[in-house]
């Protein structure tokens, strides 16, 4: 009877633990109605910053997209990052057709290969306001408001807006599971920074200014790591002051998913593999949150293995009781969050994801953390 009481006592301390960041940090983009509806909009000049490599099909048929948007001063700068098939061709076909395209080309080197920062880094150069606008080559805006919702944000004294891009829907469990996993990094790095400790962006849908990158010295502190072009470089230098988010619907950049779970799997493991970067403080707050799933669930099975031999008096039914309490809270702060989000359908599949996901953050969190840093190449 005591390892059941201790086992319960594990599990009440650790949903209390979850509830924590449910209420405290989940909470606020669940509730935030800044995106509602159009904000009034700024004309700030704004120049789009793209870096693709051997992606000519997703530039044919996206930078039309781009190119067409529905705001009286911008550019769009497409960095070719030493590309092998018909990119270059089609991006000077267009530059031709089109004044507000500028491209950069790269000339591979095979002693001397260029990473995504570099590409950016020179794009970022090119670039001729002070407002940058990033997205991806298989990235696609939900309309021609894309920079106008998201340049609504680019006020006197912000530098950086964070901006939402979901995974285009697919009939397939893999679909779910990029879309959940999409939902859920960006509940956490919109409610971390609605709360005042901004940590993470996302390259696909990412705003800042020309001269905070300067001032910084752009990637310098991590340009030996292969990724981080987005996360490493907000959590370098996003604050509570100078940091916005934008969840407008307008201001959405549907990226087309992965299609084999080998290459999901890869993609994750690279982009978990930066959080050992992460400032101190951000470290702490994703590890305890991650952390508290993880010993939940395993308290939670402790606790029903321990309980279930004392059926009097319905005891058994505690743990049972907790989990519905959690599962309450997850289905309500994550159910509106999802509204916000515009992916409703997925807390069909709730109780499933978080479970699932617990266990896949947990040992691809540890294999990703062991790894060691991969040169600096695409």
């Amino acid at each position: 009877m005591q390892l059941a009481y201790l086992s319960l006592g594990a599990l009440a301390f650790f949903t209390l633990w979850q509830l924590y960041f449910h209420f405290r940090y989940f909470i606020k983009l669940a509730a935030y109605k800044g995106g509602r509806k159009s904000e009034s909009h700024g004309h700030e000049p704004v120049s789009i910053i793209v870096v693709a490599r051997n992606e000519f099909a997703n530039l044919e048929a996206n930078l039309p997209l781009l190119l067409d948007q529905d705001y009286p001063d911008y550019e769009v700068i497409v960095v070719n990052n030493g590309s092998w098939d018909k990119s270059q061709e089609l991006l000077e076909e267009m530059e031709e057709q089109h004044a507000r395209l500028k491209v950069v080309k790269i000339v591979e080197q095979e002693r001397y290969p260029k990473g995504k920062k570099f590409g950016l880094t020179l794009g970022i150069k090119a670039a001729g306001n002070e407002w940058l606008l990033l997205t991806d080559s298989d990235c696609k805006p939900v309309g021609r408001n894309w920079i106008r919702s998201m340049s609504a944000n680019f006020v006197e004294n912000k530098e950086i807006c964070l901006g939402y891009s979901p995974y285009e829907k697919k009939p397939d469990f893999l679909n779910i599971l990029i879309r959940f996993d999409a939902f859920f990094t960006a509940l956490q790095y919109l409610s971390f920074a609605l709360a005042g400790k901004p940590y993470m962006g996302v390259g696909r849908n990412l705003a800042y200014r020309k001269s905070l990158f300067f001032r910084v010295k752009g990637f310098a502190t991590h340009n030996h790591i292969l990724s981080g072009d987005d996360d490493l470089f907000i959590n370098e230098t996003a604050t509570s002051k100078n940091t916005r988010i934008c969840i407008h619907p307008d201001s959405f950049m549907v990226t087309t998913p992965k299609e084999a779970w080998e290459d999901w799997i890869k993609q994750k493991k690279r982009h978990l593999g930066v959080g050992k970067y992460y400032s101190a403080s951000s470290k702490t707050r994703l590890a305890g949150l991650h952390a508290s799933s993880v010993l939940f669930y395993v308290s939670l099975a402790a606790a029903i293995f321990f309980c279930f031999p004392h059926q009097e008096n319905l005891f058994f039914l505690i743990p049972l009781w907790i989990y519905l309490t959690r599962l309450i809270s997850q289905f309500f702060v994550y159910g509106f969050a999802m509204k916000r989000l515009k992916e409703t359908n997925l807390i069909y599949f709730l109780p499933l994801l978080d479970l699932y996901f617990m266990f896949f953050y947990f040992f691809m969190g540890v294999a990703a953390t062991l790894s060691r840093p991969r040169k600096n190449t695409w």
